[in-house]
């Protein structure tokens, strides 16, 4: 469900290359729209220092399984969702940034820079988790996050699986109608407020397509999406509505680390400033839908439709995954018995 970095050529050329026999630098990373990632994103970047880039492909959790479990891995740069990268750190698989040397980390949203203090790697792109619905065939109007526990959407709504990049936020959307936050007592709060949103719930979602299928068939009248969803929702149903709940949306970003073990911590940290650049990121935005975090992108209003950009960015919610991760066995069962009996 996640779009990697395809980006213009040409951003943030170093003033110089290397002589001699290239260097190589392996990234690892999801395999969408690997054509044009490395003929826009990887082959300018070798082209200017003198490397040869391999890429690795995979989902989160193979990668993250496979370099954990390979203290010989060569990988020396690794992209991943939030919650993963959270737990690499926790796993001590990855090594902190010299961001002495990291110019565009200056560049990054003030909602992201909590990456940056950490010391770890940086969130490169972010989305969001909001309330799409079918203006058509509700009453009035959907605002809140509390509105999806309304009577009259019973039987009406579909949200992400708590296995899904978003279920968490469910979680946390459960402690906002339950007015307890979820840090506070771990969730107990929030699972008593799901209890009550199950009677509305079709189904927990785990793919993308699923949700497009069940807003064409009628099937539902409202669901909780990422940003990334809402383009496919529209063509399907082009009076849909996408709304940030007036609590916040919920975000999620997508984030850059380089190996504890990594024989190229030089090159690797120059890689994560290219990819942090304003060039590499507007190019990303417009063509990929990848919502930038550099500060200086400026993005035309068409470009920016659907995209988790502007002063939605200053009202969003973040999850704390070191919490997260922590309660996530217990939420999955707690969420399989509620859910999928």
């Amino acid at each position: 469900m996640l779009t990697t970095l395809v980006a213009g050529c040409g951003a943030q050329k170093p003033t110089s290359t290397t002589e001699g026999t290239p260097k190589q630098l392996v990234v690892s990373t999801w395999g969408l729209n690997q054509d044009q990632y490395m003929k826009n994103v990887i082959e300018p970047f070798e082209k200017a220092n003198n490397v040869k880039v391999v890429v690795e492909v995979g989902n989160n959790d193979e990668r993250l399984a496979k370099l954990k479990n390979n203290p010989n891995s060569t990988v020396d740069v690794m992209y991943l969702a939030e919650s993963y990268s959270q737990q690499g750190i926790e796993d001590g698989l990855f090594a902190k940034i010299d961001y002495s040397k990291v110019p565009n980390a200056k560049k990054i949203l003030p909602v992201a820079q909590k990456f940056v203090e950490a010391g770890y790697g940086p969130a490169y792109t972010l989305n969001r988790a909001a309330i799409v619905y079918n203006p058509n065939k509700v009453n009035g109007k959907i605002t809140s996050w509390k509105d999806l526990w309304k009577a009259d959407l019973k039987g009406k709504i579909s949200i992400p699986d708590i296995t899904t990049t978003f279920g968490p936020a469910m979680v946390f959307a459960g402690g906002i109608n339950a007015g307890t936050e979820v840090k506070s007592d771990n969730g107990v709060a929030a699972f008593k407020s799901l209890e009550a949103l199950k009677p509305n719930v079709v189904k927990t979602y785990t793919k993308s397509s699923d949700l497009v299928n069940m807003f064409s068939n009628g099937e539902i009248t409202a669901a909780v999406a990422a940003d990334f969803v809402v383009a496919s929702i529209k063509k399907a149903m082009p009076d849909a509505v996408y709304v940030d709940p007036t609590e916040g949306a919920i975000l999620n970003f997508n984030t850059i680390n380089i190996t504890k073990n990594s024989k190229n911590q030089e090159l690797a940290t120059k890689f994560v400033d290219y990819v942090l650049s304003a060039e590499v990121e507007s190019k990303t935005a417009a063509f990929v839908g990848d919502s930038p975090i550099n500060v200086d992108v400026k993005l035309a209003e068409k470009d920016a439709a659907n995209l988790t950009y502007g002063e939605g960015v200053n009202k969003a919610k973040t999850l704390d995954y070191s919490l997260v991760n922590k309660q996530l066995k217990t939420w999955i069962d707690q969420w399989n018995r509620l859910f999928n009996k």
